[in-house]
Formats: C-alpha cells, structure tokens, sequence
C-alpha cells in the first residue's frame, strides 16, 4: 500500500471552530492520519499535515474543501500571507515505496476532482506541472485579487484545469508533488518592516541569496516583532542553521538581534541532525547514533 504525505495551506487561521473542521476531515478518513497542525491569525493561515493513500487523502482534501467553500471568503479575507485560495497550496510528498510519479498521479486526480466535483479551478506545481516545472510564488504573483483581474487579460495565468475565471469566493488552488521542505520562520527584535523586507530579499535565491531558499517578510508587530518567514525547500543542500544565522548576519548589519525562531508543520530528522552537528560542534555524528533511529531500524529488521 503506497502512502504519501501532504500539507494542505488552507487561508484560515483565527476561527478555532473553522480549523477543527477541517482538520477532522483528515481524523475522520479511514487509512489517513492527521500528523500534526499549527495556525497563525497573523498569517491568517491553518498548514496540515496528514499521512496516507492517495485515495484516502483526496476524499479527506475534498470533504475539507466542501467546507472551506462555506466558511472561507477570500473577498473578505485579510493576513500577512499570499494566498490565492481558501485551500491555497497542497503538496503530494512520496513516501516509502511510493515514487515521485506516484505522487504526482495523485496531485492530478486531486486537481481534476477539486473541479469537476466542486468547480474549483486548479494549478500544477512543481513537479506535477504541466509541461515547464512552475513554482509556486510565480503561479501566485498578484494574490487573489491580482490573479482573478490577470486570467481575465492574460491567458497563460489561466488555471490548467477549469476555470477560465478563478471561483468568486474560493479563488483557485495549487497542487504538487515535491520533496519535502521546512517553513522556517526567524523573528526580529523590531518593529521594522523595512529590515524584514530587505532581510528577506537578501536571504532568497530569486534574489541572489541562499540556494533553495524562498522568504518573505510578514507584519507580526501584534506580537511585537517582525518576521523573515522562510520555505527551505531542501535543507540537505542549504541547512536549516545556514538559512538562520544567514538572517542573524543580515539582522545585525541593520543593528537588530533575533528574539526566536520556529518551525512550521514537521521536519526530516535530517535537518535537525545537521542542526545539533553544527551547534554542538559535534565531529563523525550520525544519525544511527540516534537511539530512536536505531530501534527503529531493528524493528523493521
């Protein structure tokens, strides 16, 4: 039986009762399991993650759509994060013996089902595009309100399954098949949204920074900071420390410090491996060293 993992971004991050929803649609399906969940009412954003068969975790995504269709007004909806659908972005991450062609059979299924079933217009990312490879940030340039005025101008921002015109409330979602990556945001001591900005600029690839980083900045000053929020989008190339004391450097140049930093949803074990290496300085460290790693290893054995 092939399993995947996905992480559904849905555009709701302050209505408890809302979210609870949603994520029981992911408990309540049989062969999935809801891992792990985490909102923000800054960001105005809910990101899942949850375990299973394809078949299993498009039926959950649909019944969690059939919701946000009800409960999700993208017109009425404000946060510091881009997005373009009540679901904004799902990613299908192959595991086991599941293959990325597996994973991105999977992402088409759902985006043909998401239209013909409850007509909401759907783009292919990564490695589920259709034709060129796209990424995210490019499909969703302009948000919701600048997507919904460009489909109308411009035909190759146009969804690649329904539409032509994004839904008047739902908008339009993204679907994929990748490989796993960590949203890892790092918070200033200011109130600045200029050193946010430009930290992140400086930090993200498109921008001459760090390879497989992508960064905004989000207004968390409610909170009494700013945030460089990040997508790290393979941490065995560019570490998760390498991103952070990236920012610490740059934070420094505007003679700002780092009061914390957090990861979003769930990480590979890799990528805090490295972490503990580097901070501990540690020398020859693997991950069979890990007492865990190992009983599991010899449980499957």
């Amino acid at each position: 039986m092939k399993r995947f993992e996905i992480v559904p971004n849905f555009s709701e991050g302050r209505r408890q009762d809302v979210i609870d929803a949603l994520c029981r649609c992911y408990q309540d399906q049989t062969d999935a399991m809801l891992l792990d969940y985490e909102f923000d009412a800054d960001h105005n954003r809910c990101v899942l993650t949850a375990v299973g068969t394809a078949e299993a975790l498009i039926e959950a995504t649909l019944a969690a759509c059939r919701i946000a269709l009800r409960e999700i007004d993208l017109n009425h909806h404000k946060g510091g994060h881009p997005r373009m659908g009540a679901l904004d972005v799902l990613p299908f991450l192959p595991l086991e013996d599941a293959t990325m062609e597996d994973a991105i059979a999977a992402a088409r299924a759902l985006g043909h089902r998401l239209w013909d079933e409850l007509r909401i217009p759907v783009y292919f990312y990564e490695e589920a595009s259709l034709g060129q490879k796209r990424l995210l940030p490019e499909i969703r340039k302009g948000n919701f309100e600048g997507l919904r005025e460009a489909v109308k101008m411009d035909a190759s921002r146009r969804p690649d399954v329904g539409g032509p015109d994004l839904h008047e409330t739902f908008g339009a979602t993204v679907i994929g098949a990748r490989k796993p990556l960590v949203a890892f945001n790092v918070y200033l001591r200011s109130l600045d949204m200029d050193i946010a900005k430009a930290i992140a600029k400086a930090v993200r690839e498109s921008s001459g920074g760090l390879r497989n980083v992508r960064a905004i900045a989000i207004d968390t000053t409610a909170q009494g900071s700013v945030q460089v929020s990040m997508n790290l989008v393979d941490v065995d190339q560019t570490p998760i420390y390498r991103a952070y004391e990236f920012v610490v450097a740059e934070a420094a140049h505007y003679g700002v410090s780092v009061s914390h930093a957090e990861v979003v949803g769930l990480v590979p074990l890799s990528g805090m491996l490295a972490v503990a290496e580097r901070s501990l300085r540690l020398k020859g460290f693997h991950a069979e060293q890990v007492l865990e790693v190992r009983l599991a290893r010899e449980g499957r054995a």
